[in-house]
């Protein structure tokens, strides 16, 4: 009888005393996408998403079921006053400011987190631990910063200054003061856990943030409807594909556009899909234009653009018909954060032509589950993509294998979020947790 009373205590007290969970992230959800709805729906939960109001605004248009959305005020620049060095750590601390007063506010209503799931890329997170010293932080850790072994200073056309050293090295002071406050990290690749300093690598766990195989699968009866041609496509066509979030060098948007004269040339029948934005999301913008002016520009007159079709930016849904449709898929990109578009082509069962780069060879083996070529050489590109289309058969293995690759590495449900679980509940059974409640 007393051991049933203490166990229904028990019950008792944690169906009353919720866990709290607070996630951060300047374009919320970002690498929070699944992570942030299951604790939403589960119970004896309550969860906060703190971001930047403007991309709030853009990225929820419904309600999150049991999330409760906060966001902050895009902070003030005035780059004039301030050396170009630090353009970087001057954005980082006024955005840590400007979460700061947000969490002050969240902290007077009562809500202090057990855990924080933030990336701290931007700098929401600097001040944290001074507002919430016992809740658990765990830091998504996507890059740092170094001169020599990644993008920096890779592409030869593009070369980086010894300024630009110095400003590297100033941007990773945001970035160490995270791994310095963060009780777990979180890395998607082991390479990009790597590039990390070694003395705050054994604080960092590999969990890709997961591909949804059973969305993202192949489908034989898939098509795409091309509005300004009224063109219907489908897999008996031949469709090479390329996705970027925006058509720049970083990832290799220059060298597909070298490609395609010798590509359209050889295969007659062939068309080319582009989708992506016209701005840049990493690296030097252009003085004047943009790099999708600039390389139609050098290639003009020498290739059917009437088969190569800009789509921009398109929904999620018609961006995975594209990828279900694709003969061949080009992914390049410096040595730099892997992109979800590789993982999620190859688990809807792309051939994936990639690069020979670092976070690329971690996932694709040449020959066994996708092609590798050189980043810079436009020939090795048209290459593979001819052995791709004149050899369907002999190819449908390695679309097999690559999707295998993602459902048994990758997979959301069985691999990634299991994994994410399994270190939230390390973070909530710290000795720290039953302190947590009691806001300081």
């Amino acid at each position: 009888m007393i051991r049933l009373a203490i166990e229904s205590a028990l019950t008792s007290y944690w169906v009353t005393c919720l866990v709290r969970l607070l996630f951060i992230h300047q374009n919320l959800p970002g690498q929070y996408r699944h992570l942030l709805p299951y604790y939403g729906q589960q119970p004896g939960y309550e969860v906060v998403g703190l971001g930047e109001m403007k991309w709030l605004k853009q990225n929820f248009r419904k309600p999150v079921p049991g999330v409760r959305l906060i966001g902050y005020d895009t902070p003030p620049e005035d780059k004039k006053a301030t050396p170009s060095i630090l353009h970087t750590t001057e954005s980082a601390v006024r955005r840590g400011q400007s979460a700061l007063g947000v969490l002050l506010r969240l902290k007077k209503t009562g809500f202090y987190p057990d855990v924080v799931c933030a990336h701290p890329g931007w700098g929401e997170t600097l001040f944290l631990k001074d507002v919430y010293p016992r809740s658990r932080l765990i830091h998504y850790c996507e890059f740092y910063y170094h001169p020599a072994g990644q993008d920096f200073n890779f592409d030869p056309e593009f070369p980086n200054g010894a300024g630009d050293i110095l400003r590297l090295r100033i941007q990773n002071l945001h970035h160490l003061m995270a791994l310095e406050q963060a009780d777990i990290g979180i890395a998607p690749t082991a390479w990009q856990r790597s590039r990390f300093p070694g003395a705050y690598q054994s604080k960092i766990n590999v969990v890709h943030d997961g591909v949804d195989t059973e969305n993202v699968a192949p489908d034989p009866k898939a098509f795409i409807q091309l509005a300004r041609t009224n063109l219907r496509l489908t897999r008996a066509d031949e469709i090479i594909t390329f996705i970027s979030r925006n058509l720049e060098p970083y990832r290799g948007f220059h060298t597909l556009m070298r490609a395609l004269p010798d590509l359209l040339k050889a295969r007659p029948k062939a068309r080319v899909i582009i989708i992506g934005g016209n701005g840049v999301s990493y690296g030097r913008r252009l003085a004047k234009g943009n790099y999708r002016e600039k390389f139609l520009a050098e290639i003009d007159g020498r290739f059917d653009a009437s088969r190569v079709h800009f789509v921009g930016r398109v929904p999620y849904s018609i961006m995975l018909r594209v990828l279900q449709v694709s003969t061949a898929h080009i992914y390049l990109t410096y040595p730099f954060v892997l992109s979800w578009s590789m993982l999620e082509a190859m688990a809807a069962g792309c051939l994936v032509v990639g690069s020979r780069t670092s976070p690329v060879e971690e996932i694709i083996q040449h020959g066994k589950n996708g092609l590798l070529v050189d980043f810079f050489s436009p020939q090795e590109l048209v290459d593979a993509v001819q052995c791709v289309c004149d050899e369907p058969t002999k190819m449908q293995s390695l679309r097999e294998e690559a999707r295998r690759t993602i459902v048994e590495r990758y997979d959301l449900k069985t691999i990634s979020l299991p994994k994410q679980l399994t270190l939230m509940e390390a973070a909530l059974s710290s000795e720290l947790l039953p302190a947590s409640h009691t806001p300081n």
